[in-house]
């Protein structure tokens, strides 16, 4: 049998993870002294709140190896296969103490550790995807390397309404040009090649800049994959996702339309308001 894992910045939503049997591996959140689990005893909104009343941004760490080897123990008592995947090494440890977890419990033939090179949901579709692999009998190996070959072609990008949280982070470059203008923006961030780099900046109110940047991909939306879209936020309201999903949807192009929400670790470093659109290229 082969388990599909993956660390908690997938954002895949609870009824995803069940519907395709994923094992989500928690990344931490600490506020101040405070730690907590992913997805597990911190949610975003908690962690906004006390951003606010402390004017400070959250930490978050990788899930430490012990962590990892509690996923990895039935694995000792059958021939079970493990694909786990995580989100950029160059943004975290999680992808190295993964691997440090399989080499401790001499599992490492039969774990095989995916960078993602990406985040959020660019990694949860790539997860699904391995689900769906699992499902028609593929073996792990089969599977990591049907993952290399889609790695380069999820498209993973988003937009913010505030660049506090990125910059406090650390984790985005070239934001400094953008810091300090004296007109509201809200730019495009995208991920290329594990790193996330600003891409272009749009003026005026976030809902207006929102639907500008769906627009833009219209052309790559359309050449992309049609099984699956997901439109993934840190919170925003209502009206802007679902003007986005009426777009997504009068594009006539894909077979699912799926909406998450981003969970403490991705919502620590983007802030409320984020909302991307990602998808799989054609």
């Amino acid at each position: 049998m082969v388990r599909i894992l993956a660390d908690s910045t997938c954002d895949l939503s609870p009824e995803l993870v069940e519907r395709y049997g994923i094992g989500i591996i928690p990344l931490y959140v600490h506020l101040g002294k405070n730690e907590y689990k992913d997805g597990v005893d911190i949610s975003p909104d908690e962690l906004y709140r006390w951003s606010d009343e402390h004017n400070a941004t959250p930490r978050t760490a990788a899930p430490g190896i012990v962590d990892i080897e509690k996923f990895l123990e039935s694995g000792k008592d059958n021939t079970d296969e493990f694909v786990i995947f995580t989100i950029s090494s160059s943004m975290s440890a999680s992808f190295n103490n993964c691997r440090l977890a399989a080499d401790n419990m001499e599992l490492t033939d039969r774990v095989f550790v995916i960078d993602s090179a990406n985040l959020s949901t660019g990694v949860g579709l790539m997860v699904i995807r391995a689900a769906e692999l699992a499902a028609q009998g593929m073996s792990g190996n089969e599977i990591a390397a049907q993952m290399e070959k889609l790695r380069g072609s999820v498209r993973a990008s988003f937009v913010v309404d505030t660049l506090t949280y990125l910059h406090r982070g650390g984790r985005c470059s070239g934001l400094s040009n953008l810091l300090g203008s004296a007109l509201k923006i809200h730019p495009r961030i995208a991920v290329v090649d594990g790193a996330m780099h600003p891409e272009k900046k749009y003026r005026g109110r976030l809902s207006k800049c929102v639907l500008e940047y769906v627009r833009d991909m219209e052309a790559d939306l359309k050449a992309s994959r049609r099984d699956r879209v997901f439109i993934t936020h840190s919170g925003c309201d209502r009206e802007i996702v679902e003007s986005v999903r009426a777009y997504l949807e009068s594009l006539d192009h894909f077979d699912e339309i799926l909406e998450t929400r981003a969970g403490g670790v991705i919502s620590s470093h983007c802030g409320p308001g984020t909302l991307g659109v990602l998808f799989i290229a054609g």
